[in-house]
């Protein structure tokens, strides 16, 4: 087969599933495990043969137009170049590891089906995100992931908290898809095509009127979907979904959306320094602020969603200082721990019966009842501070190194206030993301007091995915910079000297000081143990993942338990820490600016509809239903009476005619 026919097939094969899942799923049971795994693992398997066949050289490049559209035509088109054909290999492997853990994870919930065919569904989408070379086509698969999110998200919609978050998910990213749409046209309105090589040639002829107008348009998109500052607040809330579809989420599909599609279109958003600028500065803010925020979640994986939100925001800091291979780099890397780290954190949970970090921090054992979660997560733990020589190591060196490139004036194709921006706040979300990876490690691993609950052996395919995971975790990074280059439009992708003592060092020290933070608390927590207790704000969410996970049934669930005296993140933020464990107030300023009016607007329309509408229409009816009503009366049936009525009449009638004759 020809390498277009392979890249077909790739995005069909997990439609297809998915669509026979949903088909099957309830007449033939039998048949949805395989159903969810195999058209997965195919695809993964044709991907890979289109990367060997891509082999880093020149971009593959078919197209063909069903039907005309007008003026601007919409083709089905593929692109894929050497960052697609990465890109998609790292999002088969995420994909078919989230399913064969799933098929322990969840294997006991009655609508494990209908998850299996949306899973598959999602990473169809995300394939074809990938590969197309239309960005129509493309916006089909960006809004396929958008709704099945909302379902994937709201799998437990029994519980409120996951009804509220599928809904906040839906609603935050379309808030961003409306001027994204917008530019969109506006763009392909400019280049006279939304094919991506047609618009990249536009802009490099000059031909694009709008540039800044533009870019800035579809950077809310992006805001909305790769969970940047401002729009990033759906993605802590979205954990109200089964571990396995965060993995997805987190590691390899709809939050890698955003910053890929910059990468396609890197070129449009060089040609405005504005854009770039603003790009640097959203990267700095949720750099800064999801790391400030992670060290203070008692929630396992709401410390990996911010933790998401932070390796998203270095990604989008590499594209502003133009460099996308760095950022692409970042993504493969990302993808391969950050899916580790959520896969292992639900073999935790599984294992401890609670979110908690609170909960497990007085648990001790824990590490013995999940050995394979506790190595692997180390692992990842390790990958995402940067401490080399882990993938992550690499990967963020390579984003410090060019930000690093333009504040030293080595290259021109980023304003130097970008590079300081980014290279300042990358080395600040460098020490805290060691540090709550470090605090995330000590309280879920180094606890004390009573023991562990045994549930048993975790399923083999949950274990055995973990170990799968852990490997490009560990030597992803070390292989990736040498080879990469050839992939990546020849950027060198090797470590710099200041930025890796740099890196590594505030690495280090954040990691060094969260740990002896952690020891004093404990020692004070030993001589105090009743001192440092206060009511933990989590609410009763958990309750539906305690009981669940109870039976074996994992659900969302973020347990109420008295806060840790022992946490180190409340000492090391100090006055801070109410504001970021809550988002630093943004869902509040939202409710305020956004939320509240909305519903004091509907409130207004609701009355005036009833009071102001309803009243001159039921006005209008009022007489007609009167004059029926004395018609309907003089409708009695008796005969008599109409008789009497008829004889009446004659009578006035005869006696008015006298009357008329006698007076003439």
């Amino acid at each position: 087969m020809t390498t277009t026919t392979l890249a077909v097939l790739v995005p069909l094969l997990p439609f297809l599933g998915a669509l026979a899942g949903l088909l099957l799923g309830r007449a033939a049971p039998g048949f949805v495990r395989p159903l969810a795994v195999l058209p997965t693992l195919a695809s993964l398997l044709l991907a890979a043969a289109v990367a060997a066949r891509q082999g880093g050289g020149g971009p593959v490049d078919a197209v063909t137009e069903l039907t005309p559209t007008g003026s601007v035509p919409v083709e089905l088109a593929l692109h894929i170049d050497g960052f697609a054909a990465l890109t998609a290999a790292v999002v088969g492997t995420v994909a078919v590891c989230v399913q064969i853990y799933s098929t322990g994870y969840l294997r006991d919930d009655p609508r494990y089906p209908s998850y299996a065919a949306l899973v598959s569904l999602f990473t169809s989408a995300m394939l074809l995100v990938v590969y197309t070379g239309d960005l129509m086509v493309l916006l089909v698969g960006w809004e396929v992931m958008g709704i099945c999110s909302y379902f994937l998200v709201g799998h437990y919609w029994e519980t409120p908290e996951a009804r509220a978050a599928s809904l906040k998910a839906f609603l935050v990213t379309k808030l961003g898809d409306v001027p994204f749409l917008i530019g969109l046209f506006a763009l392909a309105s400019d280049a006279g095509s939304f094919r991506i090589t047609r618009i990249l040639d536009a802009v490099a002829q000059g031909g694009i009127d709008h540039p800044t107008l533009i870019a800035l348009l579809l950077l809310a998109g992006v805001a909305g979907k790769s969970a940047q500052f401002p729009l990033h607040t759906w993605l802590p809330d979205a954990m109200a979904g089964p571990t396995p579809v965060s993995a997805l989420i987190h590691a390899a599909t709809m939050v890698a959306a955003g910053v890929y599609f910059v990468a396609r279109l890197l070129p449009l958003f060089e040609a405005s320094q504005a854009a770039m600028t603003v790009l640097a500065v959203m990267a700095a803010v949720t750099m800064t602020g999801s790391a400030l925020a992670a060290l203070a979640q008692d929630d396992i994986k709401r410390v990996l969603a911010y933790s998401t939100i932070g390796q998203l925001g270095y990604m989008t800091g590499a594209l502003a200082v133009a460099d996308r291979g760095a950022a692409v780099f970042h993504l493969l890397s990302h993808g391969a721990f950050k899916a580790l780290l959520f896969l292992a954190a639900g073999v935790i949970i599984h294992a401890a019966g609670t979110n908690s970090l609170a909960a497990t921090s007085r648990m001790s054992g824990l590490r013995d009842r999940v050995p394979d979660a506790y190595w692997t997560m180390t692992v990842a733990l390790l990958a995402l501070a940067a401490i080399p020589p882990f993938s992550g190591f690499f990967s963020k060196e390579a984003v410090l190194g060019v930000a690093e490139h333009v504040v030293t004036g080595h290259t021109e194709h980023a304003p130097a206030a970008a590079g300081w921006i980014v290279l300042l706040a990358g080395l600040l979300t460098a020490l805290l993301t060691a540090a709550y990876a470090t605090r995330l490690w000590l309280l879920a691993f180094r606890g004390s007091g009573t023991e562990a609950p045994d549930h048993g052996r975790q399923p083999l395919t949950m274990t055995t995915v973990l170990w799968v995971l852990a490997v490009p975790s560990l030597a992803l990074g070390g292989l990736a910079f040498r080879v990469l280059p050839d992939w990546f439009d020849g950027h060198d992708l090797t470590p710099m000297l200041t930025t890796s003592v740099l890196g590594t060092g505030v690495a280090l020290v954040g990691g060094i000081v969260t740990y002896a933070t952690w020891r004093h608390t404990t020692a004070h927590a030993a001589r105090h143990p009743l001192g440092a207790v206060a009511a933990h704000p989590g609410g009763d969410a958990g309750r539906v993942e305690a009981e669940a996970i109870a039976s074996h049934e994992p659900a969302y669930g973020n347990v109420a338990h008295a806060a840790d005296p022992a946490d180190p993140g409340r000492l090391l933020l100090g006055p801070l820490h109410r504001h970021a464990a809550v988002g630093f107030h943004l869902d509040a300023v939202y409710a305020a600016l956004l939320v509240r009016p909305v519903q004091a607007g509907a409130s207004l329309v609701r009355f005036l509809d009833r009071e102001v509408v309803d009243t001159y229409v039921r006005g209008a009816g009022t007489l007609p239903r009167w004059l029926g009503a004395a018609v309907r009366r003089a409708q009695t049936g008796n005969l008599q009476t109409y008789v009497s009525a008829l004889l009446a009449g004659t009578v006035v009638l005869a006696v008015t005619a006298v009357l008329v004759a006698t007076g003439a």
